[in-house]
């Protein structure tokens, strides 16, 4: 592994945690709640209380699903291979010292067999965690940078962000697919029975379908963003200095315009630390990534800095 040596960090005091953390998580239970009313509101109008009962236990089985076997979907589809500590001792000890602070238990470790440098975490619980790097991260990034890169998918884990995100693109996916419906059903006069008040409930039908996906996607991205944020912060505090983490993003996002990644595709990209996918499809795609600015990111972590001695 083509890690530079550096000199260790110690620990970041508690009064370097930055305050819009806590607003973060707000801000996510806050989102969520929208998301999952946009489900129930188009229950309502596509099959009245009936039909806001079915999607909302569809969507709690969906969850279930999703949230019990996306890590062996996402590990299968990015091609990870499970790695042990004779394949990769520094690896495994970088992990080790960092769930030991963070009080976590040890995740699986895997390498994607990809030169493209990134990194993402997977798992239902801390318990069942997953994280995974690239061959090419392992490759760019000096071993403070590395640390930085797995604090933040460690913050991830402890946050239980997996879970956030996995029921955020849940809700979202049916809200998408129930405006479909709804669309469907509004065209052939389904929205209401009665004459006089159909072409009103076609029309808010309608409006509803159009919109409703739109906002769901929005506000999925909200959520993914808000994480992200919170993860670095996190991550910073866990190895004890923000500016390794910030290296390594600008380090990153440099190298995945370069080279974007080969496996999965832009609905995965909100597992890694970057986005994946950040070089292809120009800016549209780039402003509705899942990922906040790179140059926001590091701004916030420099800013962590501030009025603080590191000793």
């Amino acid at each position: 592994m083509a890690w530079n040596d550096a000199t260790p960090v110690r620990g970041m005091p508690q009064s370097t945690r930055t305050p819009g953390v806590g607003r973060n998580y707000f801000k996510t239970a806050m989102l969520m709640s929208f998301l999952i009313a946009l489900l129930a509101i188009g229950g309502q109008v596509w099959g009245g209380t009936g039909g806001m009962l079915l999607f909302g236990g569809i969507g709690l089985v969906f969850n279930f699903v999703s949230y019990w076997f996306s890590d062996r979907i996402a590990l299968m589809m990015h091609r990870a291979q499970e790695v042990t500590r004779e394949q990769a001792p520094e690896l495994f000890e970088m992990v080790e010292r960092l769930t030991r602070k963070a009080g976590l238990p040890m995740p699986r470790l895997y390498v994607i067999p990809s030169q493209t440098p990134n990194a993402f975490a997977t798992g239902r619980n801390p318990s069942h965690a997953a994280v995974a790097v690239t061959e090419g991260i392992m490759q760019i990034l000096d071993r403070r940078e590395l640390e930085g890169v797995l604090a933040h998918e460690l913050s991830h884990v402890r946050n239980r962000d997996i879970l956030i995100a996995t029921i955020a693109a849940a809700v979202a996916g049916l809200v998408a697919s129930l405006g479909h419906v709804i669309q469907w059903g509004a065209m052939f006069g389904g929205a209401r029975s009665s004459d006089e008040d159909r072409s009103g409930g076609i029309f808010g039908a309608l409006a509803w379908a159009i919109l409703a996906p739109i906002l769901a996607m929005i506000i999925q991205m909200a959520v993914s963003r808000s994480r992200e944020y919170a993860a670095d912060a996190g991550g910073a505090e866990l190895v004890g200095d923000p500016e390794p983490l910030a290296s390594a993003l600008l380090k990153l996002e440099e190298m995945n315009h370069a080279r974007p990644y080969e496996y999965g595709g832009p609905a995965t990209a909100h597992f890694f630390i970057v986005n994946p996918f950040s070089g292809v499809g120009g800016a549209l795609l780039n402003l509705l990534s899942t990922h906040p600015p790179i140059e926001e990111r590091v701004k916030r972590l420099r800013e962590m800095k501030r009025g603080v001695r590191f000793v």
